[in-house]
């Protein structure tokens, strides 16, 4: 089959507009009818919610959508799931595991997490050491997770394990995906500063997963997990956002409408901080555009480098303009929200997350090193563990 171009792109719109009116199409509904005729993500092969249709014409899409009032599937509530599982399997999962999983994924009807970092392998996730131990036709696992988004909702886990600590720590890690319903999985909630608890502590004893499960080759999870890292900064670091969008946004517009707060220092630095929150944001639309190209790369960790700089300067910024105003805090009532927001409720709020934005989807100071290597093409830094097993490394 032709991959269609963009009036063909609009054919199809129309036509699925046509046989399943939003008005009167409940939303799963329609969102399962947008899959399966291949409108949810263009790129995708046929049959997986896509048309082998170049990226670029996603917008196509997405536009005659939003114009006749179609429901979306809330990207925001299920961004683990779109932004990092999905490529994932797209890249690595058999068929039967790509015909299962993505369809509910894309609407939003399975939510997922992300079970990679652990107390003691966060900055050095190689070092994993939650466990997989084959048992029949399952894995045996035991371990503990932490800083999961989104854990108390989703039913299905990308997950990490050691399957192997006699060989060096980056080759004995295989990849599955786990059913976080199954016996042996507790998610405990973790306070942030913010008051909430949007992230998760997670133990694993006993669970198993069935062979099935299993996305890539065995001892191969770490090439596996590269490609879910690489995909998670870009989702993060490089989301689509108009002018003015994300952290500048709420600043500019106090300082517009409150000329009262206004200073000659705090106008310098604003006017250096807008200038570089738009050129992150035109530079994210160029990732966007050699994404079309192939599979993410380095570049990502860039975008995601600045967006935390970006995000904790731009706060600060906005605290310290609002006086003592910005000292307050809205709530500080403990719950555990459905998606995550950066950007959300008032200006303490926004002050307090961006904190963890250094933290989340890989620390500043290992993307430093990705940039300088993989990007720069400056030298690595030695490496004493390369070649010594896992179970002989200093812990």
């Amino acid at each position: 089959m032709t991959a269609p171009d963009a009036p063909g792109l609009r054919r199809r719109t129309q036509e699925l507009l046509a046989a399943h009116p939003p008005a009167t199409t409940g939303r799963t509904a329609f969102l399962r009818a947008r899959f399966d005729a291949g409108l949810a993500w263009v790129h995708y092969p046929a049959g997986l919610g896509g048309l082998d249709a170049p990226r670029s014409l996603q917008p196509v899409v997405d536009a005659e959508l939003a114009a006749a009032g179609a429901p979306d599937n809330d990207p925001r509530r299920i961004g683990i799931g779109l932004g990092m599982a999905a490529p994932t399997l797209l890249g690595f999962g058999t068929d039967d595991q790509k015909q299962r999983f993505l369809r509910p994924l894309w609407t939003g009807e399975e939510v997922w997490c992300q079970l990679f970092s652990e107390p003691g392998a966060g900055s050095d996730l190689a070092a994993l050491g939650t466990r997989a131990v084959r048992d029949g036709e399952d894995w045996v696992v035991d371990g503990q997770k932490v800083w999961t988004s989104s854990a108390h909702l989703a039913r299905w886990a990308i997950l990490i394990a050691r399957t192997d600590p006699d060989v060096p720590k980056h080759r004995g890690i295989s990849y599955f995906i786990c059913d976080m319903t199954d016996p042996g999985v507790e998610v405990r909630p973790l306070r942030q500063i913010t008051g909430e608890a949007e992230f998760n502590e997670v133990f694993l004893t006993g669970v198993r997963i069935p062979d099935t499960r299993r996305l890539g080759p065995v001892g191969e999870g770490w090439k596996v997990a590269q490609t879910t890292l690489m995909n998670e900064r870009v989702s993060i670091g490089g989301a689509r956002v108009p002018r003015e969008g994300g952290m500048i946004g709420p600043v500019a517009r106090t300082w517009r409408e409150r000329p009262g707060l206004r200073t000659h220092d705090l106008h310098q630095r604003l006017l250096t901080l807008w200038v570089e929150a738009e050129v992150a944001r035109l530079t994210g639309t160029r990732l966007r555009q050699q994404l079309v190209a192939g599979q993410p790369g380095p570049e990502g960790s860039g975008m995601k480098l600045a967006f935390a700089r970006l995000n904790q300067e731009i706060s600060g910024l906005e605290v310290e303009l609002l006086g003592q105003e910005g000292l307050l805090y809205g709530d500080w009532t403990m719950r555990r929200p459905e998606l995550v927001d950066f950007t959300g409720r008032d200006a303490g709020y926004r002050y307090l997350r961006s904190k963890g934005n250094s933290i989340e989807g890989g620390t500043s100071e290992v993307l430093l090193n990705i940039v300088a290597e993989r990007v720069l093409g400056l030298p690595a830094e030695p490496r004493t563990d390369k070649d010594v097993a896992w179970k002989d490394l200093a812990r």
